[in-house]
């Protein structure tokens, strides 16, 4: 196992002792908003900086890009850190036990290391480039599934599914699969996605710590990624495919605008 996905499995799992800890006396914690139906507590914070001394400890020369505190370390570091602390958060504080831990190594760039950590359910999914995605130490792969009709998704869709005024594109992929859940916790669709349990996922205006090392996790599992227009903008739009290669090209055509 390479030795930075090594401190990456060390600074998640020591996250999700803090936030299995506040997970069993939820009526205390503070909860604060960051805006319209986003919430942060003091458990991201405290999750967030854990992860972050981690990471620094090990690699002092590093920055570390998180969710609550931004950027911290040089901004033209050759290697950046992207953390999720809990995704998930409003699902945590409903006590609803879906949520994870993200965390993401960029090497000039480009993400080469990845973890995905439920710490309700103890299951930490990994990635290296190049070396496959595991989920506890065994191998998985996306699911091999090809008709579309039975195809199970996940989504991250704005609550009105009306996106930059085209919210049918959205109803038309959803009415031709078997079903879609919205799962509230980014990182664990992508996850599912590549270990096969989702078939797969379609999310809008997400942030870099949302995809990071979601998008390696399905690339390693023989999955494809991309914007809603089939190409390599998502990391900078937000807007995300992600699925096995079959059903991949079954979202995208279903995607795209019908012609009047």
């Amino acid at each position: 196992m390479h030795p930075m996905l090594n401190i990456a499995i060390k600074a998640a799992r020591r996250a999700g002792t803090i936030i299995n800890r506040a997970s069993l006396d939820l009526e205390r914690l503070s909860v604060a908003r960051k805006g319209p139906r986003d919430y942060v507590t003091e458990v991201d914070r405290a999750s967030e900086e854990s992860i972050v001394e981690t990471l620094r400890a090990a690699y002092p020369d590093h920055a570390v890009l998180g969710e609550e505190y931004g950027l911290q370390g040089p901004e033209q570091a050759e290697f950046q850190w992207i953390v999720d602390p809990l995704d998930g958060t409003t699902n945590f504080i409903h006590g609803l036990p879906t949520y994870a831990v993200s965390i993401a190594l960029a090497q000039r760039g480009q993400i080469t290391q990845a973890v995905v950590y439920d710490p309700s359910r103890n299951e930490l999914f990994t990635a290296s480039r190049g070396s496959g995605t595991f989920l506890n130490d065994r191998r998985v792969r996306v699911s091999g599934r090809t008709r579309y009709s039975e195809a199970l998704l996940g989504a991250h869709w704005p609550k009105s599914g009306d996106i930059d005024a085209g919210g049918e594109r959205f109803r038309q992929l959803a009415d031709g699969s078997t079903g879609v859940r919205r799962l509230g916790s980014t990182v664990l669709d992508l996850a599912y996605v590549a270990s096969g349990r989702l078939d797969g996922f379609c999310g809008a205006r997400l942030k870099p710590w949302d995809l990071a090392a979601g998008s390696l996790l399905v690339q390693e599992a023989g999955g494809l990624v991309a914007d809603f227009d089939g190409e390599q903008g998502w990391q900078e739009s937000g807007n995300v495919l992600a699925a096995s290669p079959k059903i991949f090209t079954q979202m995208l055509a279903a995607l795209q605008p019908r012609q009047s």
